[in-house]
């Protein structure tokens, strides 16, 4: 029986990350994410699979991110029963991030029914906390580097691909195939996180049939300047003149880098000690306490992760939230989520948003359709025009909906290109050489279409193996 692999999510797009593997009636999934972003995307999470989730027989998480791991609860909800490997930073991130993802879900829907500009009578949330609570009871730990069985003589073993605490690329062993998952590849110069493992090591004889590689940015390369060297200007322009920077982060990552960079920047007397700095995230504050519980797996030491969790005020409660717009003067408000998807970060742009004096710093990738990636275009455009180009001189008056209101855009947005914790084209081309033997096949995953293809054009070109850019939905044996 041959080894098939469907793409069910993570194809042509950057979120949603789902990959069936099956083999003489067996199904295994490979990551379980959300689909983020244009509507026509986010619709699918509300789409049933095109296989029964009693019949997988197993899921295997690369890391906890949302859109990697933010189906599971609703896969569980719709009859799922195996169980689900995951390394132990996984884990302990998902006991965070998944309940999360489901407060804010039905926090969501209740003020959609509240103020009524839901399309849907009432809005409906896709999955409860209490729904993720009971899918994480599914999931094991597997050590790095150590062969487990996800099923009866499925030989799988994780390897560390840096990003965020936990992250892992997988090697999967079935039918006589051998299967390279790279799921998220960090930065090997990253603030944070160490950088990602070989994928020299992948045992017998050193080949492998097929690669699944990710693509996020596959179509550009990281700029030289370190994430302090852009946050510090942009940090002292919104101190000097009052105002309030809001950066959406991602609660598990971006926070915690951004909270040593600010750290690190006041303790070298680049922006003002006395700056105030909330952390307006249950799920950023809770990952960061994480951080100290898996020494080793990243840049930080015991004392550094203390005086990290020094640097701002946490702010756990709503009322300690809404509080934060009573104190005047310059501060700094972290809060997720980073696409400015939804979350507490959506009140803060209510609250600051029409007002120049205050900025929005964007501090990673924004699928398109989300109000991020709708931010991220009023900096390009800005950028452009202070450079002397045409674009941003004809943009009126910009407007951002938020909860059914158009929010006029008068603050500053800036966009940290440094900030990404995901290898740039450049980066994941030197990961993949680093295989011993050709694979018979690379599937581009992960990214947009521009960054898909690119990069799949350097690895036939530079690396002269077969790659493809699969679709959604289709299946390709290996």
């Amino acid at each position: 029986m041959s080894v098939q692999i469907t793409f069910l999510g993570g194809a042509g797009t950057v979120t949603g990350s789902k990959f069936l593997v099956q083999h003489a009636g067996h199904s295994l999934l490979v990551d379980c994410g959300l689909f983020q972003g244009y509507k026509q995307l986010r619709l699918r999470n509300r789409q049933p699979l095109p296989v029964m989730p009693n019949h997988i027989g197993a899921v295997v998480l690369t890391h906890a991110h949302l859109d990697h791991s933010g189906y599971l609860p609703l896969l569980v909800k719709e009859g799922f029963r195996g169980k689900v490997w995951a390394s132990a930073g996984t884990r302990d991130l998902c006991e965070i991030l998944l309940p999360d993802s489901g407060h804010i879900q039905e926090e969501d829907a209740a003020y959609a029914n509240r103020k009524g500009f839901s399309r849907h009578a009432p809005a409906l949330p896709l999955y409860t906390e209490e729904d993720a609570r009971i899918s994480l009871k599914q999931i094991r730990t597997a050590p790095m580097r150590e062969v487990f069985e996800p099923l009866p003589g499925w030989r799988a073993r994780f390897m560390s691909a840096g990003h965020i605490l936990g992250a892992c690329s997988l090697l999967l062993e079935v039918g006589g195939r051998r299967l390279l998952f790279s799921g998220d590849v960090g930065r090997p110069d990253d603030l944070l996180m160490l950088a990602p493992e070989s994928p020299a090591d992948v045992g017998e004889h050193g080949r492998v049939d097929a690669v699944v590689v990710e693509s996020t940015y596959g179509d550009r390369s990281h700029p030289p300047d370190e994430l302090m060297e852009e946050l510090a200007p942009a940090l002292e322009r919104v101190a000097a003149r009052g105002g309030t920077a809001v950066v959406p982060v991602f609660a598990v990552g971006r926070a915690q880098a951004l909270l040593h960079a600010i750290g690190l920047l006041k303790a070298q007397g680049r922006i003002p000690r006395a700056l105030p700095v909330y952390l307006d995230s249950p799920m950023a504050i809770h990952s960061t306490e994480l951080l100290a519980h898996h020494l080793g797996e990243h840049r930080l030491s015991a004392g550094e992760c203390r005086d990290m969790a020094r640097v701002a005020t946490m702010t756990r409660t709503p009322d300690e939230s809404k509080a934060i717009a009573q104190q005047h003067g310059p501060k700094i408000v972290l809060s997720a989520s980073g696409m400015a998807t939804g979350g507490r970060v959506l009140h803060h742009l209510m609250q600051y948003l029409s007002d120049h004096r205050h900025m929005v710093i964007l501090t990673g990738y924004q699928a398109p359709g989300t109000r991020g990636a709708t931010l991220a275009q009023l900096a390009d455009a800005a950028a452009a025009q202070n450079s002397g180009g045409s674009a941003g001189r004809h943009m009126g008056n910009p407007t951002l909906r938020i909860h059914g209101q158009d929010v006029l855009v008068r603050a500053e947005v800036v966009q940290l290109h440094s900030a990404s914790a995901h290898a740039d084209g450049s980066q994941l081309m030197e990961w993949l050489r680093q295989l011993p033997l050709p694979p018979r096949q690379v599937f581009v995953v992960h990214g947009d279409q521009a960054a898909s293809d690119t990069l799949r054009q350097r690895i036939e070109h530079e690396l002269k193996w077969p790659a493809m850019v699969p679709e959604h939905g289709a299946t390709w044996p290996v």
